[in-house]
């Protein structure tokens, strides 16, 4: 596997793992790549400096590679709650109807059952799943 700093046309940097470069090019090269920020499918490498590893390094790297994560993934939840609507536990059902005609084609988020998900997926409807951050009770 090999980590790559990428980034997109408007400037964001983030990270990707593949299992090679020819990975990379072949992904690039197909606009399967986007930004998790803002959802870009124009992606190339960003500079990196040589990573040589002790074990003080790796845990700091480590730490970093968390934070940058954490952050990538509260930047995408905002994203997602600000331009989607909320349907709650009746994703299933509206991805649902959205995709058969049944209602209004919109953006919306919500959450679906393990079972939920695969039959989405055996029905062919398009979705993405993101971890999303649950808010902490004592804030």
């Amino acid at each position: 596997m090999i980590a790559y700093d990428l980034r997109c046309s408007r400037g964001h940097v983030f990270e990707s793992w593949f299992p090679d470069s020819f990975a990379f090019d072949e992904q690039s090269r197909g606009h399967l790549l986007e930004c998790p920020l803002c959802g870009d499918d124009e992606i190339e490498r960003a500079p990196m400096a040589p990573n040589v590893s002790t074990s003080r390094a790796r845990k700091k790297s480590e730490k970093e590679y968390t934070r940058r994560a954490m952050t990538a993934l509260t930047n995408a939840q905002a994203l997602v709650q600000a331009n989607c609507e909320d349907v709650g536990d009746r994703f299933a059902d509206e991805a649902r109807k959205i995709h058969h005609g049944e209602t209004e084609k919109r953006n919306i988020w919500g959450s679906a059952s393990p079972e939920d998900v695969s039959a989405l997926q055996d029905e062919g409807i398009e979705f993405s799943e993101i971890p999303f951050q649950m808010p902490r009770k004592d804030a």
